[in-house]
């Protein structure tokens, strides 16, 4: 059955690219990865309306590669890519720790980071976006 109510603004309808993105970009050999996963499980938990994905940068190499096929260099973890109605509003790499995590979440969710101009970030939020769409079940976090 259809349900008529329109869905809250930034609300994730899984139906495109809507709403907050938050991405961490990770490597599996990473130790640090490893424990931030479930601090970003976490956050996803906290904040249903947002859409969270864990994208390693070696299983999802080619969904990252530039149409020349360069990848970016990603050499810092955890990296993460906020992105918000198609365009990047935070790229880099963050402390692995909630209480970071947490204030820059609540950073974007009072507007205080605006859009980014590098190309290189609203390239990778394009990369995502679409991976996010392609494999759902191989990147995302919680529900």
């Amino acid at each position: 059955m259809h349900d008529p109510t329109p869905a809250r603004p930034g609300a994730d309808t899984g139906a495109g690219p809507g709403g907050w993105l938050v991405a961490c970009l990770c490597a599996a050999w990473c130790r640090t990865c490893d424990g931030y996963r479930d601090t970003l499980t976490d956050a996803a938990a906290r904040r249903p309306d947002w859409r969270f994905a864990w994208v390693d940068i070696e299983d999802h190499a080619d969904a990252l590669d530039d149409p020349d096929g360069a990848a970016e260099d990603i050499e810092s973890f955890p990296t993460l890519l906020l992105v918000h109605d198609g365009a990047p509003h935070f790229f880099g790499t963050v402390l692995p720790h909630a209480g970071v995590l947490d204030r820059l979440l609540a950073q974007a969710d009072s507007g205080a980071l605006p859009p980014l101009a590098d190309p290189t970030a609203r390239r990778l939020a394009g990369a995502v976006q679409r991976l996010w769409l392609a494999q759902p079940a191989a990147v995302r976090l919680g529900g």
